[in-house]
């Protein structure tokens, strides 16, 4: 009859579940599984990235479009927090480490300008796409205020940090692409910022993209948002390449 060696058993046990957390890792890289960054990303926008432009509550929740390429090109970068306001009861609702996306964003209130130029100067970064004249096609008419911004209205934040954005009404409609610090950027009646002398931006593609370093904290800003028209998923890296910029 075979002895019993209830050491041995003991010694493979502990070898087995000393091992597990190794098999799991080995299984889930044999599976393909892609890790998704820890940063997190904040995410404002009056343009319709997270709901879909409907009528209604029922309408956004039962759209079947799918997630928006423009998001998914985010959550390749980090975890996206939607924000309804940037001025919460402690200042913005991000940590210093995270990014902020303001793509469009309505109008800011006094207490949201203070609270942006605060944490971006504690050390935040901010990625911002401010139209001057939007070209993204809207289901909802003029005045609606489902429509997302058509004009960006941000000059007191902007101008706080040294930069004036101008618009040429003569210039030609039509796509092109801007190089802003070496990312290839879609642009279409597109802005330009001029930069006072005491501001600490550089500027690229004539004017339509500005640097900025603010405090601690650094800004890309883009005079433009035409990279957001349509549904041209193969711009997703002018999105995560500007955020790859921030994230350095």
């Amino acid at each position: 009859m075979p002895r019993n060696h209830p050491e041995r058993f003991l010694r493979l046990k502990g070898m087995r579940t000393a091992a597990l957390p190794f098999l799991v890792a080995l299984a889930s890289c044999a599976q393909g599984q892609e890790k998704v960054p820890e940063r997190v990303i904040g995410l404002s926008s009056s343009l319709p990235l997270v709901w879909a432009e409907a009528g209604d509550i029922r309408g956004q929740l039962s759209d079947t479009t799918g997630k928006h390429w423009a998001l998914q090109a985010m959550e390749r970068r980090g975890r996206v927090i939607p924000l309804d306001t940037l001025a919460g009861p402690k200042g913005l609702p991000l940590l210093h480490d995270a990014l902020l996306v303001l793509a469009q964003p309505r109008p800011l209130t006094p207490d949201e300008n203070v609270a942006l130029d605060a944490w971006v100067r504690a050390g935040g970064r901010l990625l911002l796409f401010a139209d001057p004249m939007l070209t993204a096609h809207s289901d909802f008419a003029l005045g609606d205020p489902r429509r997302p911004q058509d004009i960006a209205m941000l000059s007191p934040i902007l101008r706080h940090w040294g930069l004036e954005m101008t618009f040429d009404p003569d210039q030609p409609a039509g796509e092109s692409q801007a190089r802003a610090f070496g990312v290839s950027v879609p642009t279409n009646l597109s802005g330009r910022f001029v930069a006072r002398p005491d501001a600490q931006c550089r500027l690229a593609a004539d004017g339509i993209a500005a640097n900025c370093v603010i405090g601690r904290g650094r800004a890309i800003i883009i005079a433009d948002a035409a990279v957001f028209d349509g549904d041209d998923a193969g711009q997703a890296e002018a999105i995560t390449g500007l955020l790859g910029l921030l994230s350095r």
